[in-house]
C-alpha cells in the first residue's frame, strides 16, 4: 500500500508521545499545523505532531473533481451511501503511521489520533478498531459511520477505556451537530470514556475548542 507524505512538528526534546492529526476534505496536512503553538502545551511534555496528507481521489459530490480526500462523498446527505471501501483504505494508511511511531520508540499508549470532519471519521474508526491500546482519540466536527458495528467488534474492547474528545459546532451546515452527537450517544451507551463539547460555531475550530483540547491533552500526556 502507498505510504502517505506528512508534515511533522518535532519538539526540541525527545518526544514522549505523538499526535497524528488528519485534515478534512480538500485540505492538506498544513491545515492544522498552526494549532500546535496555539495549544500551548508545556515544554516538559514534548509531543511530536504528525499531519498526514490524504490521498488524491475523485469526489462524487464535487462532480468527480480530484482532491485530497480520505474517502469519497457520494451524497450531500453525508451519512448515506457511505464509502466503506475508501474508509477501510484510509484506516490502513493511518495504521502505518501508528506503527511508524511505535518503531520510533513511542508506546502505543502515548499515541493520540485526531481528525477534523472526514479526518475525524478516519481517526475515530481507526482508534475504535485498533488492536493496540492507544492514548486517546479526538474527533472534531465529524461523525461515526458504522458506530454500532465498531463498538461491538472484538477489537473495540482494547480501547473502551481510552479517552475520546468529541467537539462540534452547533451552527455546522456541513456535518450537522446532531450527526456528531449521534456517534457520541452510541459510544456513551456502550460505556466508552467519551466527552462531548459543542460550540457556537460553523464547520470550523474555535479558540474555546482549542483551549479544551489543550486541557484534555495535558491529562493524556501526564
Amino acid at each position: 500500500m502507498t505510504e502517505l507524505s506528512s508534515i511533522e512538528i518535532k519538539p526540541s526534546q525527545p518526544a514522549i508521545g505523538s499526535v497524528i492529526w488528519l485534515h478534512g476534505l480538500g485540505a492538506d496536512g498544513n491545515d492544522f499545523v498552526p494549532i500546535v503553538p496555539e495549544l500551548q502545551l508545556p515544554p516538559d511534555k514534548p509531543i511530536r505532531f504528525i499531519f498526514p496528507n490524504a490521498p488524491l481521489r475523485p469526489v462524487t459530490v464535487n462532480n468527480g473533481y480530484v482532491m485530497p480526500a480520505w474517502f469519497d462523498i457520494t451524497s450531500m446527505s453525508i451519512n448515506q451511501r457511505i464509502d466503506q471501501v475508501g474508509i477501510t483504505e484510509s484506516v490502513k494508511l493511518l495504521e502505518q503511521f501508528i506503527e511508524r511511531e511505535i518503531k520510533l520508540g513511542i508506546p502505543s499508549e502515548k499515541i493520540v489520533l485526531a481528525g477534523f470532519s472526514q479526518g475525524a471519521v478516519i481517526a475515530l474508526t481507526t482508534g475504535l478498531q485498533c488492536a493496540k491500546k492507544i492514548g486517546g482519540m479526538i474527533g472534531l466536527s465529524g461523525y461515526l459511520p458504522f458506530a454500532e458495528q465498531l463498538v461491538n467488534a472484538e477489537t473495540s474492547k482494547f480501547n473502551q477505556s481510552t479517552p475520546i474528545f468529541l467537539g462540534h459546532g452547533t451552527e455546522d451546515a456541513i456535518v450537522p451537530c446532531a450527526l456528531g452527537r449521534a456517534g457520541y450517544d452510541v459510544l456513551e451507551k456502550n460505556h466508552y470514556v467519551v466527552s462531548w463539547h459543542q460550540y457556537a460555531m460553523p464547520h470550523s475550530v474555535c479558540s474555546d475548542e482549542i483551549n479544551d483540547i489543550s486541557a484534555w491533552l495535558r491529562k493524556i500526556f501526564v
